[in-house]
Parts: structure tokens; C-alpha cells; sequence
């Protein structure tokens, strides 16, 4: 079978990474399998929907790595959605609903009462002509109902969580079209599946009985129903959802604010709440070769920000000089500096901090005001090398007994004004004589 899978985000906010995980899990089956990946904007609200968040989510999963094959909007495929109204009405299977919101409210508060599923009773399936017209006269505006088949089980595999059966009885008949005449993402979505191919929908598992009730518009369309995953949701550490309206770990606020690497957020997404191990990749090639919806667990995959930043660590420590030099655009930089802050770096941006500091001006930090006079008469003499930290702090412990921490830590606060970072033996030359001189008598430099 060919695999077509499609990532259906609405364009009324930024995307977080709850959002990009179902993206990741989409675009790693479909490169597996030689599939394609379509990218659908369900930008039917028109009032919500913007070009600058549509633009963003492209932006994103073009960062991320996530290309994709085939871009669809809503918003032009209306009268596709216009003609699949028409097949159900006349089909008796979409049916006009003039209760209020309140009165909806009112009709499940009462079934809950009576210990009743809050299940809709289908009171508009006995609505008149003169009734309906009554309704209308009075300024109400009808909402559409698909009518289920019931008594009816919906049965499917889901690849990753078994075989699931909804008793269609205990689901309301779901509305598709509001009073205002615009569309929820039910009908559009099973349309665009139909017209598109797709073979298999990966989704979250708040999708479940949604799925199930579109098999049966799939059905009724005269479509065939895809292939099915349904993956558990990601929260954070205290079990709360991401919510992409707060901006909750957007993917735009990592990148630009947090200055978080793509590949970090992809390793961890990757195998976020599977069998298997969260470790850093450098590149795609070994999650698209190991996925399997096997790996999936039910539980609640929840994201560690702090596992984050570990990765993003390991990953900047792997980045190539090249790509760093490109990416920086420091004057100066060469790879001598890259190699010796390299190791102490959690994110790329940290790269600036330690820049400043060897070329200065820097405030230097003495506690000790004897032992650094004492350190600065005997540094050596011509030109700084990587061995003058070695025969430095030789004659300095000789001299004055210091060692350990004792010796290395009033040391590295003067040069540099900070209690850790690389190691001074290569820090030593790129800092240079005049500036480590300056710094030894208390100068900023």
C-alpha cells in the first residue's frame, strides 16, 4: 500500500511541540515507508486564521527538518465540502437542529441527572415543516447533524493501541455544521481524506471516538476509511496539557528565545513515550530506520525541559566548527576558540558569552589580594602558549603552597570573572599576555 499521511494543524496559533510530536510520528512513517507527507492548514475559521501563524507553522517544520511534500488549505476547498453536504442531505443523513446552546446545556444536565449518558436525544428528527419554519421565523439558525447508524459497533486496529470498539449509541450525533453555516473539522477533514489519499491517520488518542465517527461519514461519503494511530498525549511534568494558545513551549519561543537545537527537540519527541531509551541523534536517518508504532505506549508521554537541555547540550557539543562559524557569524572566531569553550557549552548563544570574556573588557575578581599580586609577579615572561598555564601554576604552588581549588580557583575568577568554565591551559593564549597582565593587577581588560 502506498502511504500517504497528513500533519492538519490549525493556523490559529504557534506550534508547540505536542503539536510537532504528531507532525514527527506522521513524517518519520511516511520517510520510512517512501510515503508522502502532506501538510493540510484547517483554516475553515476564517476569523481565527492567519497568514502569520500559517507562515509560522511552515517555518517550523522547516527548521525541525520536517519538509514537506504537498501543502492544502482549507479555506479553498469549500465547494468540495458544499457538494459532500448535499450528498448527506440527500441521503437523509444530515439533519437541520434548532436547539440553543442553553438548551443543549439544560437536555444533558438532565440526562446526567437521571443517570443518562448526555447522548443528544434527536428531538430535530421529529420537527415539522410549520415547526421548523416557526423556529426560524423567531431568528434561529439551524446547526446540521450527521444521523449515526444505530444500534451499530465501530470497529478498528489501531497500531498502537489494538482493537478498539465504540458503541455508537452512547455518542451523539456530531454536529458538522454550525448555526453561522461554517464547518467544524470533522466534515472537512474526512473530505480531504477521501480527495487526498490518505492512507493512515496518526493522531492523538482525545481523537478516538472522533475516528469512529468518521468512519461512518467515510462511509456514507462512500469512501473507505484509513488506517489508524492513535498515540497518548503529551503533557508536562505535573500532568498539565500544552496548550499552543498559552504558548507553552512553542517551537518559535526554543528556537529564538531558548535557543534550543532542532535535532534536541526532535531526539526527544522521537522517543517520547516509546520502549525505547531517549538518547541524542545528530540526524534523522536512525528514527526514520527504527520507527515502529509497536514501541508506543498507552501511558502519558510527559516532557522533560531538563532532559532538553541535555540533549541540546550533547548536540552543540558535536557541532562541527564549520556549521558553528556559519551559524555565529563572530569576527575572529576560529577553531581553536570553538574547540576549547565546546565542551562547556549548553547552547549554541553561550558561545558569545565566552567570546566576550577573552576578548574582554572583563571585570576581574579578587578575593585574595596578596596570592594574586603574588601569581602576577611570577607570571611568565613572552609569549602566551598552551604550556605557559603548566609552568605558571607550577611556580605559583611552589611559591605559595596553594594547590587544588586553592590554587586554580583565585586564578580562574581574576582571568576570567567566573568560578567554572573551559579549561585555562588552551583559554590561556586566546585570551593573550596583555589582557591576562591587565586582568592580574585588578585592570579590566
Amino acid at each position: 500500500m502506498s502511504v500517504t499521511v497528513r500533519f492538519a494543524p490549525s493556523p490559529t496559533g504557534f506550534l508547540h511541540v505536542g503539536n510537532v510530536r504528531a507532525a514527527l510520528m506522521n513524517w518519520l512513517f511516511a520517510r520510512q515507508q517512501g510515503g508522502t507527507f502532506v501538510l493540510r492548514l484547517d483554516d475553515t475559521d476564517l476569523e481565527r486564521s492567519t497568514e502569520e501563524y500559517a507562515n509560522a507553522i511552515k517555518t517550523d517544520l522547516q527548521w525541525l527538518g520536517l519538509n514537506f511534500d504537498k501543502v492544502y488549505k482549507q479555506s479553498e476547498r469549500f465547494t468540495s465540502y458544499d457538494a459532500a453536504v448535499e450528498k448527506l442531505k440527500s441521503d437523509g443523513r444530515l439533519y437541520a437542529c434548532y436547539e440553543t446552546g442553553d438548551e443543549l446545556d439544560r437536555k444533558r444536565k438532565l440526562q446526567m441527572a437521571r443517570r443518562l449518558p448526555p447522548v443528544y436525544d434527536r428531538e430535530a428528527l421529529n420537527l415539522t415543516d410549520e415547526q421548523k419554519a416557526a423556529y426560524e421565523a423567531e431568528g434561529r439558525k439551524p446547526h446540521w447533524r450527521f444521523k449515526l447508524e444505530t444500534p451499530a459497533r465501530v470497529e478498528f486496529t489501531d497500531l498502537i493501541r489494538g482493537k478498539v470498539s465504540i458503541d455508537m449509541e452512547s455518542v451523539s450525533d456530531p454536529i458538522l455544521i454550525r448555526g453561522d453555516g461554517s464547518y467544524l473539522y470533522t466534515l472537512p477533514s474526512v473530505v480531504d481524506d477521501i480527495d487526498m489519499g490518505i492512507s493512515h491517520v496518526v493522531r492523538g488518542e482525545d481523537h478516538v471516538t472522533n475516528s469512529a465517527v468518521q468512519v461512518q461519514i467515510f462511509e456514507a461519503l462512500g469512501g473507505s476509511a484509513p488506517e489508524f494511530a492513535h498515540f497518548s498525549l503529551l503533557t508536562a511534568l505535573d500532568g498539565d496539557g500544552l496548550s499552543k494558545r498559552k504558548g507553552s513551549l512553542s517551537i518559535g519561543a526554543l528556537r529564538d528565545e531558548e535557543n534550543i537545537e532542532a535535532m534536541a527537540i526532535i531526539s526527544l519527541l522521537a522517543r517520547l513515550g516509546t520502549s525505547e531509551s531517549i538518547e541524542p541523534v545528530l540526524d534523522m536517518a536512525p528514527l526514520i530506520d527504527g520507527f515502529d508504532f509497536g514501541k508506543f505506549a498507552r501511558k502519558a508521554a510527559k516532557f522533560d525541559t531538563k532532559e532538553l537541555e541535555r540533549l541540546n547540550a550533547f548536540i552543540v557539543h558535536h557541532m562541527p566548527f564549520d556549521v558553528a562559524k556559519q551559524r555565529l557569524q563572530l569576527d575572529g572566531l576560529d577553531e581553536a576558540f570553538w574547540t576549547t569553550v565546546q565542551p562547556n557549552l549548553t547552547k549554541l548563544s553561550d558561545v558569545h558569552d565566552w567570546y566576550n570574556i577573552v576578548k574582554g573588557p572583563v571585570k576581574p575578581v579578587i578575593d585574595d589580594v596578596d596570592f594574586i599580586a603574588k601569581a602576577a609577579s611570577l607570571f611568565p615572561e613572552g609569549e602566551v602558549t598552551t604550556d605557559t598555564w603548566g609552568q605558571w601554576t607550577s611556580i605559583v604552588k611552589e611559591e605559595t603552597g596553594a594547590k587544588g581549588k586553592n590554587l586554580f580557583m583565585p586564578l580562574r575568577l581574576v582571568l576570567t570573572g567566573q568560578s567554572h568554565g573551559p579549561e585555562l591551559k588552551p583559554l590561556l593564549p586566546l585570551i593573550g599576555g596583555d589582557r591576562i597582565r591587565a586582568r592580574l593587577k585588578g585592570e579590566e581588560a
